[in-house]
Order: structure tokens, then C-alpha cells, then sequence
């Protein structure tokens, strides 16, 4: 996993709620289970009319929009469990995403692949979209060490929360495989430990 320590970028707003995993990726695209290539399908139904074609208006397609942080509204991810919604989302580029909620699972599903959710007040997101809105190239700073968030343009902050585990796995660019490698000789000498109480 590739880590995340201090991710400065430009945003591409999405302010809609009830985004759920069949909006994310489509049924229709679940035919493998090799997480590369679900990016092209991120929001197909969204991005492209039944012809194909790109339809202007939608947020991934404008050209003024870019960077590696999907702002959404509240309840993103609802719906079905599928692990491919954080696929795609990861597979597109985006190393963020921030709402000011998350359906348990997608929000599980994500920090497992290295998407970061951000859960931020409503306000916060409403003048963070109003600001990308208003200049494309408003960056944010988020700082997982402090875990805070930062329009750059206004210097209007929040703090987020995530567990000590999950933060240390980011920082780390650790997968949970790659963690218990991390601890292994400590993993070792408790084992040896134990196997003399036996």
C-alpha cells in the first residue's frame, strides 16, 4: 500500500448524498476480482450516457476538476458491501475521499485499500465545495499525523478521526499482511515465550 503521511492536493467535488456502491461501480463490472482496471468504471452511469459518450456536466468529466480528493455528501457508500466501490475509487487516483458520513462497511472497505475517508461536519463540506466550486484549483492539506484537514485558500480546519491502528498502517504504507511481517520477531519471541509456560 502506498503510504500517506501529509497529502496536499486539488478536489473534485460530488456533493450528493446517499451515494451508494452500485452508483460507485456497477454490478455489471464485478466479473474479477483483480483490483486493477475498476477505474475506468468509477460512476460509469454517472460519467456516460447509454451511447457511451461523456456526459458534460458530471463532476469526473469536467476538465477544470482534478486531484486526488473525492468530496462527497453525507452517507457515502451505502448499499451493498462490495469491495470493488473502494477498488475503483483507489484504481481512479483518489487517495481521499470526504464526507460527513460513511456507511460502516465502505468506510472499513476503504481504509483496507488504502482510501483514506475523512469525516468532516456537513458545514465543512458545504464551504469546501463552495470554494472548489468557485476556484478548481483550491487545494486542501490533510495531515494524518495531526489528523486535520485544511482548506489552504481560507485556512478553515477540522480535525477527523481514525483509529491508532489504521493511521500507523498509512503512515507506515502498511496493508495488515505487511503490518504482522512489521511485528514478526516480536510475534517470534512471544510465541517462544509462551511455548516455554506450556
Amino acid at each position: 500500500m502506498e503510504k500517506l503521511n501529509v497529502l496536499t492536493t486539488t478536489c473534485v467535488p460530488l456533493n450528493v448524498e446517499s451515494v451508494d456502491t452500485d452508483q460507485i461501480i456497477p454490478a455489471r463490472f464485478l466479473k474479477t476480482t483483480n483490483r486493477k482496471g475498476f477505474g475506468e468504471n468509477l460512476f460509469r452511469d454517472w460519467r456516460y450516457d447509454t451511447g457511451g459518450n461523456p456526459i458534460a456536466d458530471f463532476a469526473l468529466n469536467n476538465k477544470a476538476y482534478s486531484g486526488q480528493a473525492l468530496v462527497a455528501g453525507k452517507n457515502f457508500g451505502c448499499g451493498s458491501s462490495r469491495e470493488h466501490a473502494a477498488w475503483a475509487i483507489a484504481d481512479y487516483g483518489f487517495r481521499v475521499v470526504i464526507s460527513p458520513l460513511f456507511a460502516d462497511i465502505f468506510r472499513n472497505n476503504a481504509l483496507n485499500n488504502g482510501v483514506l475517508p475523512v469525516q468532516v461536519s456537513e458545514a465543512f463540506v458545504a464551504d469546501l465545495c463552495a470554494e472548489v466550486e468557485k476556484n478548481p484549483k483550491t487545494e486542501i492539506t490533510v495531515d494524518l499525523p495531526t489528523q486535520k484537514i485544511t482548506i489552504n485558500s481560507t485556512g478553515q480546519s477540522e480535525r477527523f478521526d481514525i483509529s491508532d491502528y489504521k493511521k500507523h498502517c498509512f503512515i507506515n504504507g502498511y496493508d495488515d499482511i505487511d503490518y504482522l511481517l512489521s511485528i514478526k520477531e516480536k510475534i517470534e519471541v512471544y510465541e517462544r515465550s509462551a511455548l516455554r509456560t506450556v
